[in-house]
C-alpha cells in the first residue's frame, strides 16, 4: 500500500482537465444509460446488499438516473437521499426518497446537517472532482460516527472532464489516490480496498471498492 506523505502532495496542475469549462453545459442533455457494464452493475449492486444495514440513511453523491442500489432499498432503508449534476436524471431515479441538484466542482459542500447519514456512496465519479478531499470532508461531516463511506471506481470515464493526474494512472493507482484523499480528509479510520470485479466467461469492466469508516 502506497505510503503518502504527511502533507498533500498534489499540484494545481493535478487536478486540471482538458475541458475546464462549466460542467452544467456538459450534463445539460441527460445521459440515461449506464456508464459500467451489466456484470460491473450487478457487482456493485451485490456489494451494496451485502454491506449496508436496512434501516440505514443513505447518500449517493455525485449520483444520476440509478444508483445501482437493490431493488429493495427503497423498502428496507430509512431514507435514500442523491445529489448530482441533472436535474432531469434524478427526478428519474426511483430509488431516491429526496435528491438536491449539485455541482460539486462549483461549490464541494453538501446540503445536510452533520451526522445525518449512515452510509454515502459515490459511484464512478471521484475521477471527476476537481475538489476531492474537500467532498470528503463534507461526507465525513455529515456521516453519523461509525457511518461509512463507499467510493467505487472503474476504469471508464468522459476522459475530458477526468482530472488530469486520474488519466496517467493505473486502476490500483487509482485505489491508492482515492486512499490519500481519504487520509488527507482526515476523521476516518484505515481504509479498506476490494476488487469486485465479475467472474466468468468474457470481457467486463474491473470494479474496485475503497470503504472508509468515520471515525468514532
Amino acid at each position: 500500500v502506497k505510503e503518502w506523505p504527511e502533507e498533500a502532495p498534489f499540484a494545481p496542475e493535478d487536478f486540471s482537465r482538458e475541458d475546464p469549462t462549466n460542467d452544467r453545459s456538459f450534463y445539460t442533455i441527460p445521459r440515461l444509460v449506464y456508464h459500467i457494464d451489466e456484470p460491473a452493475v450487478a457487482s456493485l449492486t451485490q456489494y451494496y446488499r451485502n454491506n449496508i444495514q436496512p434501516g440505514s440513511a443513505v447518500l449517493d453523491i455525485c449520483s444520476s438516473w440509478v444508483s445501482h442500489y437493490p431493488m429493495e432499498f427503497p423498502e428496507t432503508m430509512s431514507r435514500i437521499s442523491g445529489t448530482g449534476m441533472s436535474k432531469l436524471e434524478l427526478k428519474a431515479n426511483d430509488q431516491l426518497t429526496d435528491f438536491e441538484e449539485k455541482d460539486l466542482n462549483m461549490d464541494p459542500t453538501l446540503p445536510y446537517e452533520d451526522g445525518t447519514f449512515d452510509v454515502v456512496t459515490c459511484v464512478v465519479s471521484i475521477d471527476y472532482l476537481i475538489h476531492p478531499m474537500e467532498v470528503l470532508k463534507e461526507v465525513n461531516r455529515v456521516l453519523k460516527p461509525g457511518g461509512k463511506a463507499i467510493i467505487s471506481q472503474s476504469n471508464r470515464c468522459f476522459p475530458t472532464k477526468a482530472i488530469s493526474m486520474w488519466l496517467q494512472m493505473n486502476d490500483r493507482q487509482h485505489l491508492e489516490l482515492i486512499n490519500g484523499y481519504f487520509q488527507y480528509a482526515g476523521g476516518f479510520e484505515p481504509r479498506k480496498a476490494f476488487d469486485i470485479t465479475a467472474s466468468g466467461a468474457g470481457i467486463c469492466d474491473p470494479m474496485f471498492i475503497v470503504e472508509g469508516v468515520k471515525s468514532a
